[in-house]
Order: structure tokens, then C-alpha cells, then sequence
């Protein structure tokens, strides 16, 4: 059912610290910060030949990556995000097989512009689990 590893999401207490990082001492290809206000996230890209890295800052207080620095304030993985071909019939397959999907259960348009579900990370080792319709 999931195909490729679409990104890996890192939350980062420094966006522009963790840019250059990247940027400058990795030689990776960066975008500009990317605001994403129904996400409550400021994003970078890091361009991979294989995938992505989405390096993620808090836009506002009511951020749901603050809480997350809150508990790691020296950032870390937040999420990994698969690629699927059907976000509809992957999401009735998952429920069917007892896991849970966050939120309304309706997929959201993501970063990318491409509907979006998350997974509960209970469900999946403790990770979180972004599925994304490729």
C-alpha cells in the first residue's frame, strides 16, 4: 500500500541555523522558508535525489510544532511521510485493519499541496505518520 519515502519532517528550534546546516556545511539544495499558516509551521525543503527533508519552525504560539520543542527543544524527526496512490482507499484499509487516523478522518491539503492524512503514532511504533497521495 505505501510507496516511497515522500520526506522525513524535522522540527528545529533555529530555522535559519538548521538551513545553513544543511545549506552550507551538507551542500544540499534548500528553498526559501516557505510559510504554511494552516499548518501553523514555517518550512524549509532540503532537495534529496531519492527525498526530502522538511526542516519545520513554529509559526505562532499555537504552533503544534511549539509544543513538540517544548519537549525536545533541541528539535528532532517529527514525522515520516509515505507516499500512496489512493489516500482514500489507503486510509479505509488502515481503519479496517484497527489504526487510527488523526483528526476528522478527512484528508488535508499538506505542504505540498496534495492531500495529506496523519497516522496515530500508538499505531505505528511510536512514529508519526504522514500518508501523502502522490
Amino acid at each position: 500500500m505505501i510507496g516511497r519515502l515522500n520526506h522525513v519532517a524535522i522540527a528545529v528550534p533555529d530555522l535559519a541555523g538548521a538551513t545553513a546546516q544543511y545549506r552550507d556545511v551538507l551542500g544540499a539544495r534548500v528553498s526559501e522558508p516557505v510559510d504554511q499558516p494552516d499548518h501553523g509551521v514555517t518550512v524549509v525543503f532540503v532537495e534529496l535525489p531519492n527525498a526530502k527533508i522538511e526542516l519545520l519552525h513554529p509559526l505562532g504560539a499555537d504552533s503544534p510544532i511549539a509544543g513538540f520543542l517544548a519537549r525536545n527543544p533541541s528539535g528532532g524527526i517529527h514525522h515520516l511521510c509515505y507516499e500512496v496512490e489512493d489516500i482514500l482507499a489507503a486510509r479505509d484499509r488502515l481503519l479496517a485493519g484497527g489504526a487510527r487516523v488523526l483528526g476528522d478522518g478527512e484528508p488535508k491539503i499538506g505542504a505540498h499541496d496534495k492531500p495529506v492524512l496523519f497516522l496515530h503514532p500508538k499505531d505505528f511504533a511510536g512514529t508519526l505518520i504522514e500518508l501523502e497521495q502522490a
